[in-house]
């Protein structure tokens, strides 16, 4: 039988941002994972879809569909038992579309203490209507009228 070891040491500790709300944290199932313990690529990557399109669904005011992964960066792996927090920020908007960055970042051990930004990554949604068809955004002062 063997046990599951604790990942190396690193110099890579992070801290939670500052001033920000993740938009999601969740923590990882035995299901996420392999047997090494070592979580899916995958699932964490349908986290990251799901938190960076909480900003650009409000944004767009509605529904929001990826049309594109620009970038994804695995850092360091992700264990079950971590707890994963998702900061996302909106860093571009066209006329239907909105670019988000979203940063993960795993406090170990439940502990706060032990944080490493494990994930980065750069997603586009565009904008759509009821018919799931590209739409304009609505301008950012009808938004804050509301």
């Amino acid at each position: 039988m063997t046990t599951q070891q604790n990942p190396p040491a690193t110099n890579q500790r992070a801290r939670l941002p500052e001033g920000k709300m993740p938009e999601l944290r969740v923590m990882p199932a035995p299901s996420d994972a392999n047997v090494y313990g070592d979580v899916f690529g995958g699932w964490i990557m349908a986290q990251v879809d799901i938190a960076g399109s909480l900003p650009a669904t409000r944004r767009a005011n509605g529904r929001v569909a990826t049309i594109a992964v620009n970038s994804f960066l695995f850092k360091h792996p992700v264990f079950v038992g971590d707890l994963l927090s998702f900061y996302a920020d909106i860093v571009k908007v066209g006329n239907t579309s909105i670019t988000v960055y979203v940063e993960v970042y795993a406090e170990r051990n439940r502990l706060q203490a032990d944080v490493v930004k494990v994930t980065e990554a750069t997603l586009t949604y565009v904008a759509t209507g009821p018919d799931r068809k590209p739409r304009q955004l609505p301008p950012i002062e009808s938004l804050i009228q509301q």
